[in-house]
């Protein structure tokens, strides 16, 4: 990883923090040696250390790098056909995830959950510098039933199914095996499928998938290694209430969220991932098998109706797109929809920073531009709170730090 060598003193912002504070205008961030070392207003500034470049931002936002909480590398983004992603190479997968993380670390998103798809080489390749991205948490592969939303075999086909992207287990025997295996290989996370889905060929999404006794089976595995978290693939109401009960950390889709699921996600603290992005990304009938598209848009549907509600009643919700399976390099205009859902600009933004933070486990070390934590900073064009949609046009960002290092810097701010 390339190591930053001159301290950077950022200025004259917007600075919006992530804490859902009130922002500050001539705002200022001192960085060195890849972590905040100070953050306040300009004219309150400390002693800046020897040599320290000046960056006036000129009046733009300044704030943390943005967390994605549900993306997946290895897929497209498109209109996904399982069989023609199984049949590449698994070097080739790799080459092809190249260029995504670049992309998304150029978004503004410097960390990002990876839910089915990449693997621990992924993680170790940014983190080495051999690859430019975002840093990294790993599911390796999604686990579901025989038949459920990691099934991606036609009814006709008893062959193997692609355990690139997903691991088949049935029964809490078979569920400690898999969660153990994938444990093995390097899972920073566990990912279950709690529902059916739409792009699975053999299911709905109000099928349930895994029961609550193997989701909590999952779970309690996890947790006894170093507090692993566990997110579910949960889109009907049945998954839901079966993946919150077994215990997981999050509800990724939470498409038809209903009271009673409330009430429970309240009471246990457990999060929301809406992925509303893919949500509001019409099918291509042109690329999209029909009984996928049929689906695809009978849930965006629910999602629109569900999620509002959700958010009114205060469930915890953090950030994730399912780029992948939406474009990549779009995961911002995600903010949007959250205020499109009801969602304040502010919250929204906490959604994506400090609350995602949380989600992952990370809050110690990223998620709001605070003295200690690793210097993940983005700079947007405008004001975010009056124009939450500008964060969802790359072009508008304009400079990307992770770590004190610049990824992405348009106007040649950092150079």
């Amino acid at each position: 990883m390339p190591a930053p060598t001159t301290p950077v003193f950022l200025h004259n912002g917007l600075l919006i923090d992530g804490t859902g504070g009130e922002p500050v205008r001539g705002g200022a961030v001192l960085i060195e040696d890849g972590l905040v070392r100070w953050v306040g207003r300009t004219p309150d500034r400390p002693e800046l250390p020897e040599g320290a470049r000046h960056i006036d931002v000129r009046g733009d936002a300044i704030l943390p790098g943005f967390i994605d909480c549900h993306v997946h590398m290895s897929a497209p983004g498109g209109a996904l056909n399982h069989a023609e992603i199984a049949a590449l190479p698994g070097s080739l997968r790799t080459f092809l995830a190249a260029p995504r993380m670049k992309q998304t670390l150029e978004a503004g998103v410097t960390t990002a959950r990876d839910l089915g798809g990449a693997d621990a080489g992924h993680k170790r390749a940014v983190e080495s510098g051999l690859l430019v991205g975002p840093r990294l948490l790993v599911a390796v592969a999604m686990l579901s039933p025989t038949g459920g939303h990691g099934d991606f075999r036609m009814a006709t086909d008893n062959g193997e199914n692609d355990s690139g992207m997903s691991r088949l287990a049935d029964g809490p025997a078979e569920c400690r095996k898999a969660v153990r295996g994938v444990l093995r290989q390097g899972a920073d996370c566990i990912k279950v499928a709690a529902t059916g889905g739409v792009w699975s060929p053999t299911d709905q999404p109000d099928d349930d998938g895994f029961l609550e006794d193997e989701i909590r089976t999952i779970t309690e595995i996890a947790a006894g290694h170093r507090g692993k978290k566990v997110a579910a693939h949960a889109q009907g109401r049945g998954g839901i209430l079966n993946a919150v009960r077994g215990g997981v950390a999050s509800v990724e889709h939470g498409y038809e969220i209903d009271d009673e699921a409330i009430e429970l996600m309240l009471e246990r603290g457990t999060f929301l991932v809406p992925t509303l992005t893919t949500a509001n990304t019409d099918p291509d009938p042109k690329k999209a098998a029909l009984w996928a598209y049929a689906k695809k848009k009978h849930w965006q549907e629910v999602a629109r109706r569900h999620i509002p509600h959700a958010i009114e009643r205060g469930v915890r919700v953090a950030m994730g797109t399912d780029c992948g399976i939406a474009e990549h390099g779009t995961n911002l205009r995600e903010l949007g929809h959250l205020v499109d859902c009801g969602m304040t600009p502010m919250g929204a933004l906490r959604a994506g920073t400090s609350e995602a933070a949380e989600l992952l486990g990370l809050a110690h070390e990223i998620g709001t531009l605070e003295p200690g934590k690793h210097a993940d900073v983005v700079v947007a064009r405008g004001n975010p709170l009056t124009d939450i949609r500008a964060l969802g046009r790359p072009e508008n960002i304009l400079l990307v730090m992770k770590d004190g290092v610049a990824y992405k810097d348009v106007d040649g701010l950092a150079a």
